[in-house]
């Protein structure tokens, strides 16, 4: 079983993805990681040296070239499932997740934003209009998982308790 967490910058994918792997017994893949392994440049370095549009097409090559092992548990960027036909493709090939968040959630766990480029410079105000304005924009996408589940304060047996009831139904 390949699992896709996919959600907000800062609602804990890379986390719960390593957690989860860790109960399954598997290994986690976390796309962004790969990005910068490959590229030998952080996702923040891309972005500046290339722009957003060349990052969003390596980003989806890497989703839909990577080699997965039968089972594992896949943390996606937080645009990765807005993009081409990112969305689709993750729920033909294995469960996606939907890790949601209230954007007051999201600001109270985004601290260090010099690393994400597209919240640099910005207080906590411009932050929470960013983050509204993006889940409106994103939450289309993001609905297309096979399972949402709210992820503040979540538990990773909590997450495969849900995944599993989603398997089973």
């Amino acid at each position: 079983m390949k699992i896709f967490l996919v959600g907000f910058m800062g609602c804990g994918k890379s986390t719960k993805a390593k957690q989860l792997a860790n109960l399954l017994e598997c290994p986690v893949i976390d796309i962004d990681s790969v990005i910068v392994e490959e590229q030998g440049m952080s996702i923040a370095d891309y972005f500046a040296a290339h722009g957003e549009s060349a990052f969003r097409r390596l980003e989806s090559e890497m989703l839909k070239s990577f080699h997965y092992p039968e089972t594992c548990v896949v943390a996606t960027g937080g645009g990765l499932p807005c993009y081409f036909d990112n969305m689709d493709w993750m729920n033909a090939h294995g469960i996606t997740v939907y890790l949601e968040m209230t954007a007051p959630q999201l600001v109270s766990r985004l601290h260090n934003r010099e690393k994400r480029p597209l919240l640099k410079g910005m207080d906590d105000e411009q932050l929470l209009t960013f983050i509204v304005d993006k889940l409106e924009e994103r939450n289309q996408y993001y609905r297309k998982a096979k399972l949402s589940i709210n992820s503040f304060d979540l538990d990773a047996k909590m997450l495969l308790d849900g995944i599993r009831r989603k398997e089973e139904g």
